[in-house]
């Protein structure tokens, strides 16, 4: 690939400006991890609006740039050495982006690895079990009339937000300053209200973690990244 128009996404979502970095999302919470993170730290960019529909997501264009058919996929026409770089998964972009420009990735390389080590907590333990109690609340697991699945999640997401409790004792941010590990954690807990899955959690258990999520919502930038892509009404 040497432009972002040579690319086979670029026949089924144009790039209206191919000098700047293309998003590809839809705003779930792994989707807004990258517009959040283009919003804090100020780098132009324009995003496509990739629906979770079979019809998008599976469709030659977008499996050409992301195989494993998941939302979100960047093409940053200005990567390393000057050259197009097309990237998946939310947790690789935040890390690509975070050492690309500078920002949200600690000073030292102590704090990168730190807010390295809580985005690999968030991609590994997180975002995979939050979604497996959401997919047991809402959605078609609410269904199963089996007790284990649903308490299965709901007790590893207990675990979960008690290690996020802990880690917020006395720090406004899960590293103490923020950075893409906020960025990457912070979303998946604003889904379980989504899920309707905040009593079976016990929320109100974890006031560090409610005062975390408060801090991170009013942030301006997230605020927009949580809207981009917009999805039509």
């Amino acid at each position: 690939m040497t432009t972002v128009t040579d690319h086979p996404i670029n026949s089924r979502w144009a790039a209206q400006d191919p000098s700047v970095l293309q998003l590809y999302a839809f705003p779930t919470p792994n989707g807004v991890k990258v517009s959040i993170m283009l919003e804090e730290i100020g780098l132009p960019y324009e995003a496509h609006l990739v629906t979770l529909s079979d019809a998008d997501v599976k469709s030659p264009e977008f499996l050409a740039l992301n195989p494993n058919n998941k939302i979100p996929a960047i093409i940053d026409p200005n990567g390393p050495d000057g050259q197009p770089l097309s990237l998946f998964e939310s947790g690789a972009i935040l890390i690509y982006l975070a050492e690309k420009t500078g920002k949200l990735i600690g000073n030292t390389p102590s704090e990168k690895y730190e807010a390295i080590q809580w985005v690999m907590f968030q991609m590994a333990g997180v975002g995979p079990m939050f979604g497996q109690l959401g997919f047991f609340t809402k959605f078609a697991g609410a269904e199963i009339e089996d007790p284990r699945p649903h308490e299965r999640y709901q007790n590893e997401a207990k675990r979960l937000l008690s290690v996020l409790e802990k880690q917020l004792e006395g720090r406004d941010w899960i590293t103490g300053s923020y950075s893409i590990a906020d960025i990457a954690t912070a979303p998946w807990l604003r889904a379980l209200d989504y899920y309707g899955a905040k009593e079976a959690v016990g929320w109100d258990n974890y006031p560090n973690v409610n005062a975390y999520l408060e801090r991170f919502l009013a942030r301006p930038a997230v605020q927009v990244g949580l809207r981009t892509p917009a999805v039509p009404a």
